[in-house]
């Protein structure tokens, strides 16, 4: 039977869902966590692995002649030298799709959060600052209302479209770079949310220029990839009250262990990287994974990104 390694299995599994349809195929080991010193002792005998974020450069892919195949746990799949992989006859595929509806949520959670920061006034409640109020209404910020208002989308794809449509319901209008520049969305809208892909091309592309033309009303929402942002433009943008606030799933270092600008920026709401991760996505995210390697092992792969 084939070897298969999962070499950081806790994020996608952290124990309420089950590996069982993968012992039904594969001789597997599950490893919460793999630090890179233990990658090639664990790997060495593996012909098949799955990684969410644990990652495989051509360095690690030589010291690995038995391998064959690489699962991405995710839907990004920069973590593998996906070309290096080809010249070695190592199939890479990937999850598309698996976290549309959780990822948009959690855009527009991190929005409302900003506009009514709903867990700022609980606790304002439960402390008791309520009840020493004289007035019956009593807000520590001000309150934004989004109805009326423009989301401009950057990225239009799976992600992009499902969060245009909830920011409709919430009676937004919309602007997208499928139907206008960077620039006009970036001047025009009142809130714009990032879903794109990071590449060459949109590494840093949010930058000190950028966030110059946006109205000093405006928010930035980002649950893509935290190297599309310039931490300290954005974090300066906001303790200048240059814009009005921010709400990040992601970072450029993740953990951010050595801090970021943006966990005291100004304005600035920040979770970690967990706007994919529901239950829900998580057992499609699975399904597909599983699907994935059954697919080549059958001889009929599927999703793969590096064909």
């Amino acid at each position: 039977m084939n070897k298969l390694v999962v070499v950081d299995g806790y994020t996608v599994n952290p124990g309420d869902h089950s590996w069982d349809g993968f012992r039904a195929v594969a001789d597997i080991e599950v490893y919460d966590r793999t630090p890179a010193p233990l990658l090639i002792e664990r790997a060495r005998n593996a012909d098949l692995v799955i990684t969410n974020k644990v990652r495989f450069p051509l360095e690690v892919l030589q010291q690995l002649p038995r391998l064959r195949y690489i699962g991405v746990s995710a839907t990004g799949y920069d973590i593998v030298d996906v070309k290096s992989a080809r010249e070695r006859g190592v199939t890479v595929t990937n999850v598309p799709a698996y976290g549309t509806a959780s990822v948009a949520q959690a855009a527009i959670a991190l929005l409302l959060e900003i506009c009514n920061r709903v867990q700022l006034h609980s606790d304002a409640a439960r402390s008791g600052e309520w009840s020493r109020n004289p007035d019956w209404s009593y807000s520590k910020t001000p309150l934004i209302e989004l109805a009326g208002k423009t989301m401009g989308i950057i990225g239009f794809g799976r992600i992009g479209q499902q969060v245009a449509r909830i920011a409709e319901a919430l009676g937004m209008r919309l602007i997208s770079t499928r139907d206008a520049s960077l620039d006009e969305i970036f001047r025009t809208s009142d809130v714009i949310s990032l879903h794109l892909p990071l590449t060459p091309k949109t590494r840093e592309l949010i930058n000190a220029d950028l966030i110059e033309q946006m109205k000093p009303s405006a928010i930035l929402i980002n649950t893509a990839r935290g190297l599309l942002v310039n931490e300290q433009d954005l974090a300066g943008a906001l303790n200048s009250g240059r814009i009005a606030g921010a709400g990040l799933d992601v970072l450029t270092v993740e953990p951010p262990v050595d801090g970021s600008p943006l966990l005291s920026a100004r304005n600035c709401i920040v979770t970690p990287h967990i706007a994919w991760a529901t239950k829900e996505a998580r057992a499609r995210l699975l399904t597909t994974v599983l699907e994935n390697v059954q697919g080549f092992l059958e001889g009929t792969p599927r999703n793969i990104v590096n064909g």
